[in-house]
């Protein structure tokens, strides 16, 4: 059985239309449950030999996580779409049921959506740390996996062909998918794919790569502005380290293990732990406060595949992490700097926002002392900065309370990316020092910061939130040079070689096909800008312009001036 468990603020769903003969009542009207642990569920057919026994382990499993977000509120969910190795319904019914039964008795109050149902349905994650979790059950608790096979000499030859035919299947559904979603804009604009040989991560093509190196070039440019340090820390770190930090007992189920020499190692969840061994590996004085450290780290967290989508939710990704250690005093000016790298990204490409302040959760590190002060530091600094935010309880990071910005795309929906973390727990955890200005050792505070939160995600954002338009400054072609027939091509030719000159992204299409084809194709590439130049273009030295969005053709146009327009847009990031 494979579930998904998010801890909500609310779950609201609507029976629509049965979807099987053995749908059971679904009762009337939408159902909405506030602060509960909602429990994704697919019961599988390994489950059918012994229903009882995987419904036993799945409440442990359930009660275990419920007691660490400190939910009494528990709702079983079916959602087939976790598995493709379903059970029958009559077991599956079998499974949810009981385990409504066994987590009553541990006194929740449990609801169960209806079984064999369509159902419209709306959530809202609350974010932390523990509040998306996957979990893959048996009877006999949670599977391992299988040691792999040793090949054996007297094995049958490898059937290539066959190998190839069954790692080529995947393909894009687009049959629920609507034309602005980012999955198929990567497809059409030839950005990235993806592969059941690598699931949950990104191919990038060359034009995708372009945007996610330009998103990278922007953050360090900024970066650098702002007196941050770029690290690069291991992939792969020693289990002792995350069993420090508290990770190893919150996310161990989410990490990928391996060995080496007898010793487990994780590939990296998270960038934290690596960032402090890099403080830690050279003495720190009060003169060197604060340090501000950033890592573009890529990271990996397990995920049941019927939980990824696209960009939105993926196994490998990156994460634009920067954490800045100071002392007390310097708290709310570094924090004030970070809203402000925060707002101008933003701003930059068109994103409105909102601010929640995310206080202690019940599962926590630290005294209560501590918690005061570090969310009235952050309180004080929104007020300080007459920010409007509403108080999000129980929401912040296990180690420290946060402030969180979640953005409104063109479509009206919001997403939690940038946040920022105050922790004064971790620098005791690893024993963080410097030398004060009496000479004696003080422990640092530590700010942990995101600003596009998954590289990844952020771009599947905006691909949607665009439509595909990305600002001239971050579109993998900025230009395409058409010739209107084929005694043009060379003049297409030589203009196109005058804007790479300029630095400007530029491609040609100097086929046969009509001009109105090659403007359609260069249309579905969402290219800014389409030049055709012909026999009048030519003849004038100039040349003739459509602008995206615009259905007006410019010509007559000077190709300086065309160039010093494109560059001046793409220095001012528009």
């Amino acid at each position: 059985m494979k579930i998904l468990l998010l801890h909500t603020d609310f779950v609201e769903w609507e029976p629509k239309k049965k979807a099987i003969k053995e749908a059971e009542d679904a009762g009337k009207g939408p159902v909405k449950v506030k602060d509960a642990l909602v429990v994704l569920s697919a019961v599988e057919r390994c489950d059918e030999p012994n229903p009882s026994g995987t419904a036993e382990k799945v409440a442990e499993e359930i009660d275990k996580v419920a007691k660490q977000v400190n939910a009494k509120n528990v709702v079983l969910y079916p959602y087939a779409h976790l598995s493709s190795e379903l059970s029958k319904p009559d077991t599956a019914l079998d499974v949810l049921r009981e385990s409504e039964k066994l987590l009553k008795k541990k006194k929740y109050s449990v609801w169960r959506a209806p079984f064999g149902w369509y159902k419209s349905f709306d959530i809202k994650c609350k974010g932390h740390p523990l509040s998306e979790l996957s979990r893959d059950i048996s009877p006999d608790g949670l599977k391992k996996k299988a040691a792999p096979r040793a090949e054996k000499a007297e094995e049958k030859p490898i059937d290539h062909k066959a190998l190839l035919r069954e790692i080529s299947k995947s393909k894009l559904d687009r049959e629920n998918l609507k034309e602005n979603d980012h999955r198929i804009l990567g497809q059409k604009m030839d950005l990235f794919s993806f592969s059941e040989v690598a699931p949950g991560m990104v191919f990038w093509h060359d034009k995708g790569l372009i945007i996610y190196n330009e998103l990278v070039k922007m953050w360090r440019e900024e970066h650098r502005k702002a007196g941050y340090q770029e690290i690069s820390t291991p992939l792969i770190l020693d289990k002792k380290l995350w069993q420090i930090s508290g990770h190893w007992e919150k996310y161990r189920d989410n990490i990928f293990l391996t060995d080496y020499e007898n010793r487990p190692f994780a590939v990296k969840p998270m960038n934290c732990p690596g960032g402090m061994l890099v403080y830690k590996s050279r003495p720190k004085s009060y003169k060197d406060l604060p340090l501000r450290v950033g890592e573009l780290g890529i990271v990996h967290r397990q995920e049941m595949s019927g939980v990824l989508t696209g960009l939105f939710r993926v196994i490998n990704f990156t994460q634009d992490d920067a954490h800045i250690f100071c002392t007390e005093r310097q708290l709310d000016s570094e924090i004030a700097a970070i809203i402000g790298l925060i707002d101008l990204f933003y701003k930059r490409f068109g994103f409105d926002y909102h601010v929640e302040l995310s206080t202690r959760p019940e599962k926590r590190i630290g005294d209560d002392k501590i918690w005061d002060k570090a969310e009235k530091i952050l309180e004080g600094v929104l007020k300080k900065g007459k920010m409007k935010y509403k108080v999000n309880k129980g929401d912040g990071a296990f180690y420290g309370p946060k402030i969180d910005f979640h953005i409104k795309d063109s479509l009206g929906r919001t997403w939690q990316c940038a946040t920022v973390q105050l922790d004064f727990s971790m620098p005791d955890r690893f024993e963080l020092t410097y030398t004060g200005e009496d000479n004696k050792p003080h422990r640092p505070v530590m700010l942990h910061r995101v600003v596009y939160g998954s590289l990844e995600r952020f771009i599947g954002i905006l691909l949607e939130h665009t439509n595909g338009a990305l600002p001239v400054w971050l579109s993998p072609i900025q230009v395409r040079v058409l010739s209107f027939t084929d005694r043009n091509t060379r003049a297409a030719e030589s203009f196109a070689k005058k804007l790479k000159e300029a630095g400007i992204r530029t491609d040609t299409d100097t086929g046969s096909d009509t001009v109105d084809y090659k403007v359609r194709e260069a249309e579905i590439q969402r290219i800014p800008y389409i030049i055709v130049i012909g026999d009048k273009e030519e003849k004038a030295g100039t040349i003739a312009v459509r602008t995206r969005g615009q259905k007006k053709v410019k010509f007559g146009v000077r190709p300086e001036d065309f160039v010093r327009e494109v560059c001046d847009k793409v220095e001012s990031y528009g």
